[in-house]
């Protein structure tokens, strides 16, 4: 996707209290150099920023005795134990312990880290350059440059172009006051926010803070502007000639805040020439050119002057070898006729039938269900079989021990309802009986108790004598 870019862009004057610049109220208009409409290209800048950033690394690797330093050898086989080297020895109880290996204790790690590893990567440099080229082209966008975080709100125009005077600062309080004057101390602000302690063991080995980045100062001619700059927290400075992939793209994600001089704005020109003319400074580059200017090919294809072109032909689809399919008889009926020719008589007959079954369906109906029927009969009659052992062969047989049955079962229930009715008339005569046996007792204690009582009357008479 290329860059949306305008044909010129204002230098912007500066002048405070302590700077003051004369010429800071003069408009100067510069043109826009090509690189800032050169291809965006994210996955190039990718590729190249991680392969860039692995050529700064130091090697590191275990000790190569580490693991070894002792005196051990296996016991074999026959000893029940694996056979792992052992500590030879005794009086220890390190003795008979297994070592070297990376699942012992004090054992070497699994295929230790060595020095010679291969940590440098090669870079093409067409590649190298296109994504520099990409990654200026980004910087120019204030959509990108947002997205990646930077605070740009207060800035006067992107891509921010000041006077050479910027390049004569030698002050670290005359640059922070820069900064503040044209509207970038926003992001300086932002990166001081964001500073932390960084997790984990790094914080031990000379990184201990994390933070993110700020603006990136662009001059020509160093006239005290990197000294001045470089205790401000975030921001970076960079020579024009000597622009790295690694500043203008802090962690493969481009659209950095850069501040240009009006001498490294101009300067971009000799140094990257155009898609059409070569560099001054590169020999024999030339900056890279869209693959198509527009990217919805669709809308390209659909457009009026594609359609109404005269050579346009619609595609034909290539010729295709059909290989016949092999069908089943069954379900074809012409596969059928051809195998058998009586076929489509068959299907004529039971066409008919079909019809004639349709016409008589009701005596079709009544000679079911009187086979229904017979059918429900027989059933009662096998089955009847098999309970009395074969003893009924007909269906008047069959009626007749129906009833002998039935009547057998009811004088049973009349014999135990009689029985029932003889038990309750006993138990009643027997209660009956009871209750005069009572009565008897009853009357015969009365007739005792008079006699008692005279006995007593003569007893006292016999006193009174």
């Amino acid at each position: 996707m290329p860059a949306a870019a305008r044909p010129q862009v204002q230098v912007h004057g500066f002048s405070f209290e302590d700077f003051k610049n004369e010429d800071a109220m003069d408009s100067v208009n510069v043109k826009l150099p090509e690189v800032f409409v050169a291809p965006i290209r994210p996955d190039i800048v990718h590729f190249v920023h991680t392969n860039m950033a692995k050529n700064k690394r130091q090697a590191y690797g275990v000790s190569p005795g580490a693991g070894h330093q002792h005196s051990a050898a296996s016991w074999g086989t026959g000893r029940a134990v694996s056979r792992i080297p052992r500590v030879s020895g005794g009086g220890t109880s390190r003795a008979g312990q297994a070592a070297f290996g990376n699942m012992c204790r004090k054992g070497r790690m699994f295929a230790p880290t060595r020095i010679w590893r291969k940590w440098h990567r090669k870079i093409n440099q067409n590649q190298k350059r296109y994504a520099v080229a990409s990654a200026l082209a980004a910087s120019a966008l204030p959509s990108l440059v947002m997205a990646r975080g930077h605070q740009i709100e207060e800035v006067p125009e992107i891509p921010l172009v000041v006077t050479n005077k910027m390049q004569g600062i030698q002050k670290t309080k005359v640059a922070r006051a820069f900064l503040e004057e044209i509207g970038a101390y926003d992001d300086v602000e932002r990166v001081e926010a964001s500073r932390k302690i960084r997790p984990g063991r790094g914080k031990l080995r000379n990184r201990r803070h994390t933070q993110k980045v700020g603006p990136l100062i662009v001059f020509s001619e160093d006239e005290g502007v990197s000294k001045s700059f470089r205790n401000i927290r975030g921001v970076e400075v960079a020579n024009v000639e000597t622009l790295n992939l690694l500043q203008l793209a802090p962690g493969g994600h481009m659209g950095r805040f850069i501040v240009w001089s009006q001498a490294a704005f101009e300067k971009l020109n000799d140094i990257w020439g155009s898609t059409k003319r070569e560099s001054t400074m590169k020999k024999g580059y030339k900056l890279p050119v869209n693959a198509v200017s527009m990217s919805d090919i669709s809308r390209i294809i659909n457009s009026n002057e594609i359609q109404s072109h005269p050579k346009l032909r619609v595609a034909k689809a290539p010729p295709t070898s059909k290989r016949p399919v092999k069908r089943n008889p069954l379900k074809n009926n012409g596969v059928m006729d051809a195998l058998n020719p009586y076929a489509v008589e068959m299907r004529k007959t039971e066409r008919a039938q079909r019809e004639a079954a349709a016409k008589d369906r009701a005596s079709i109906l009544a000679k079911k269900r009187a086979a229904q029927k017979a059918n429900a009969i027989q059933k009662k009659v096998n089955y009847a079989k098999v309970q009395y052992d074969y003893a009924v062969l007909t269906k008047a047989d069959l009626d007749q021990k129906i009833a002998s049955d039935e009547a057998e079962r009811k004088a049973k229930i009349a014999e135990a309802e009689a029985a029932k009715k003889a038990e309750e008339e006993a138990e009643a005569q027997m209660l009956a009986e009871k209750e005069a046996a009572k009565k008897a007792s009853a009357a015969a204690a009365e007739q005792k108790e008079p006699a008692a009582a005279d006995d007593d009357d003569d007893d006292d008479d016999d006193d009174d004598e």
